[in-house]
């Protein structure tokens, strides 16, 4: 194990970074996160210190150190997690971290490559993740569904995974809007029959998603359409 560094370290290079636009815009686009908990950086930035401190393996007790507090932490707490390619150690961090997630770009932009690498090890993580009462933890869930298991390994079951939950919740509702759009995208004839399980909300806000896409067919998107008619007239 290299030399770890310090919060105080990490919180140096970020503000040395920080732009108060940023950190406003931010703070619009991610309500879940109070304001003073936002330093202001951009992603790229994040990403680079994280991999610098996975290559020089500095990176142990800042992830040990949990909860966080500043939104940019947890963002470097996620983006290490994704670099790091220990199947068992990355699955166990994450089951640690996740509890934490108060947002959904920490949320979504949490995405290690040894899950690419093993999915069919990751799954039953997944199928016990999407049971959580905690959002982000669904949430993600269902986001792993979308990356890894939406092109050659789909199967109907895992649709029926994320078709299944039925919650008020925005940001998981958003998700399972985003997994159908993408499903509707790659998978289209075996994924449109699950839009008639969705809710209104959720149902539109995946047609919507889908017809705006440059990856379907005109003919496709006239049938998104005509079914979002059909719910509407309902």
């Amino acid at each position: 194990m290299g030399y770890d560094m310090n919060r105080d370290e990490i919180l140096d290079l970020f503000y040395a970074e920080a732009k108060n636009s940023h950190k406003l815009f931010n703070a619009r686009i991610i309500t879940t996160v109070d304001q003073e908990r936002f330093i202001g950086i951009l992603t790229p930035k994040i990403r680079k210190v994280a991999r610098d401190m996975v290559a020089k393996d500095s990176w142990h007790k800042f992830i040990a150190d949990l909860p966080h507090y500043f939104f940019e932490e947890n963002q470097l707490h996620a983006f290490i997690i994704s670099e790091i390619c220990d199947f068992d150690f990355v699955v166990s961090a994450v089951e640690r971290f996740l509890p934490y997630v108060d947002n959904w770009a920490t949320c979504d932009q949490m995405s290690p490559k040894v899950f690419a690498e093993n999915p069919e090890k990751l799954l039953p993580y997944i199928e016990k993740w999407i049971k959580s009462k905690h959002v982000y933890t669904v949430r993600f869930a269902i986001v792993c569904l979308m990356q890894y298991f939406m092109d050659d390994k789909f199967d109907e079951k895992y649709a029926d995974m994320v078709a299944s939950i039925k919650t008020r919740e925005y940001y998981i509702n958003m998700a399972m809007a985003w997994y159908f759009s993408v499903g509707a995208v790659k998978q289209f004839n075996r994924i449109v029959p699950y839009f008639d399980r969705l809710d209104d909300w959720t149902c539109g806000r995946a047609i919507e998603k889908a017809i705006s896409s440059y990856r379907i067919n005109s003919r496709n998107k006239l049938r998104l359409k005509r079914l979002r008619n059909k719910r509407a007239k309902i």
